[in-house]
């Protein structure tokens, strides 16, 4: 895929720090955040929450911790003083992921402003191994998560070598997939969804909530393609076939067959392969036109 290098007005950062995780939100925080932490095209953050649910006793205790009542405030690093040029030319994946960042950007205030609607962007925070976040702790293993607290979308470029490696979905446009998902959740964040989401989640059961999540993450997914959409002129040959290989690779189902042997639908917060792929087809298919990624009416 061809893109401009970014713009120097972006909001790029180092998010440091780490060493456990910061309150946030209010009680049941974490029914919210579990979709926010798995929002990393697999399940590697879901099973950092069950290790820590295991090590503080229960889903109970470790929402009590993240949210209010004696929890504490989130542990957020002071903001890096580097140039926006420092932060992003550190490497080529950062610089490829700063100008798919730029470019979602302007692509989502073209949306926006066509529909006489307001947009902020997110900010771009980069970490290695561990930082903090609004949300508190970022982990690698959590891959790359938008946290609506701060509007903050936080990456560990390794990520890209996971994404093509383990899971055989190399290429420049899997990579901005990735990076146009997370600002998909940045999206639902402006226009009300994501609290709408933990609103209901906190009134439903497990399995409902879960699926409330799935609807949230082809949501994002779909947004994902409308950028691509709205950015068809600059795609290769090949990339439109590089996302679907990413999105195949990372859907639940596939996720936990590999890693279990065995598919369990009420578990799944994000969708299959197959949900995955078709809505990021349709996304790429709505000649820019967000309104065609209503997931939360009738099937998915």
């Amino acid at each position: 895929m061809r893109l401009d290098d970014y713009d120097n007005d972006i909001n790029v950062g180092e998010a440091r720090g780490g060493g456990g995780l910061g309150g946030g939100g209010g009680g049941g925080f974490l029914l919210g955040l579990l979709p926010m932490i798995g929002s990393r095209f697999g399940c590697g953050g879901i099973v950092v929450v069950l290790l820590l649910l295991a090590v503080f006793g229960g889903l109970g205790n470790l929402g009590g911790m993240l949210g209010g009542g004696g929890g504490t405030a989130p542990q957020v690093s002071a903001p890096s003083r580097e140039t926006v040029q420092q932060v992003c030319d550190a490497s080529t994946a950062r610089r490829d992921t700063c100008r798919a960042f730029s470019n979602a950007q302007n692509t989502w205030e073209k949306i926006f402003a066509s529909q006489n609607q307001q947009f902020s962007p997110p900010k771009l925070q980069f970490f290695s191994g561990s930082g903090q976040s609004g949300c508190g702790a970022a982990m690698s293993a959590m891959g790359p998560f938008y946290c609506p607290t701060d509007r903050g979308i936080y990456l560990d470029t390794s990520f890209f070598d996971e994404l093509a490696n383990k899971y055989k979905a190399g290429g420049d446009f899997a990579q901005y997939y990735v990076i146009a998902h997370e600002f998909g959740h940045h999206i639902q964040n402006l226009l009300g969804t994501s609290s709408e989401v933990q609103q209901a989640q906190r009134r439903a059961s497990e399995a409902e909530g879960n699926a409330l999540s799935v609807r949230l993450e082809l949501q994002a997914d779909c947004y994902a393609g409308v950028w691509a959409s709205m950015n068809r002129d600059r795609l290769d040959p090949g990339d439109v076939e590089e996302g679907m290989r990413a999105a195949q690779a990372i859907g639940d189902d596939t996720l936990q067959r590999e890693a279990q042997g065995r598919v369990v639908p009420d578990s799944f917060t994000h969708g299959t392969s197959a949900q995955r792929q078709a809505w990021l087809r349709r996304g790429i298919e709505s000649n820019g036109n967000p309104g065609v990624c209503d997931t939360f009416s009738g099937a998915i």
